[in-house]
């Protein structure tokens, strides 16, 4: 059975993507009690979204170049309100899941306010 370059890229792509999405699953799961009120916005950040947002926030991942995922320091990003991230991050986008349920309300709050230093 003869494979191309291509299909063989897109069933790297896609198995790192599932791998990816489980991980983010198993770690969502964990309790809110988890998340102890000393732990802030960067540290939540790099638990919990870094794996595909990258550390800086430049979607430069593996994960986050195969999904598209959009650079969160960009103006796009940074021009929404904080309602709005917040929605984005509670409910989750796309295959993005929402992190209210796991994290909290005030983490949530915690992960926009990191983001807001993430600008270019």
């Amino acid at each position: 059975m003869k494979f191309s370059i291509s299909a063989l890229k897109k069933a790297v792509a896609a198995a790192a993507m599932v791998s990816t999405m489980a991980l983010m699953i198993l770690f969502q799961t964990s309790s809110q009690a988890m998340v102890s009120s000393s732990e802030d916005g960067a540290s939540i950040f790099k638990a919990k979204c870094a794996m595909c947002h990258a550390a800086d926030g430049s979607a430069s991942t593996t994960v986050g170049k195969s999904l598209k995922i959009r650079d969160l320091r960009s103006a796009e990003v940074q021009s929404q309100t904080d309602d709005q991230l917040f929605a984005i991050v509670a409910s989750g986008k796309g295959k993005m899941p929402g992190f209210e349920k796991s994290l909290g309300a005030d983490a949530c709050k915690a992960l926009i306010a990191h983001i807001r230093t993430l600008k270019q």
